[in-house]
């Protein structure tokens, strides 16, 4: 019974790290493509879909972290991952506005900053996907007796 509390606190506590290091993530690629002060601006703006996105991440690995894994689930969640902190890039690229021109891809530029909300609602959808995927998962888990 301690066992298992441990490990669903161990759970919450890694979903916790990884919804925090996916926002910290997001400042971090803003910072090196602008500033740290755009960053934290461009934050308060997209706060709801920054939070939603780190909301989504930290479950999935929080469930992942309290389920046992089979390959299946570690590409399920791997995919999921990718397209979450993908999303974050691609809605933050568009920044590189200083740069994009000089290289002639303004086009991108354009391209990335007409579609910011579609990437980051096609990263919640991910994110929704992958945790109906772990709660299945879990379910069937407690099912077969294996426990999580």
């Amino acid at each position: 019974m301690l066992q298992k509390l441990v490990e669903n606190n161990n759970a919450i506590l890694y979903g916790l790290f990884a919804g925090l290091g996916i926002v910290i993530f997001y400042i971090v690629v803003l910072t090196i493509f602008q500033s740290f002060e755009f960053a934290l601006s461009n934050l308060r703006s997209l706060w709801y879909w920054i939070f939603l996105l780190a909301i989504g991440f930290g479950m999935q690995i929080g469930l992942y972290s309290s389920i046992k894994h089979n390959a299946m689930i570690n590409s399920e969640i791997a995919a999921s991952g990718s397209i979450s902190g993908g999303s974050m890039v691609a809605c933050c690229s568009h920044f590189l506005l200083n740069v994009i021109p000089i290289i002639g891809l303004s086009g991108l530029a354009t391209f990335l900053m007409s579609y910011q909300k579609v990437f980051f609602s096609i990263g919640i959808v991910s994110n929704v996907i992958g945790i109906g995927i772990l709660l299945n998962h879990k379910k069937k888990m407690k099912l077969k007796g294996g426990g999580c």
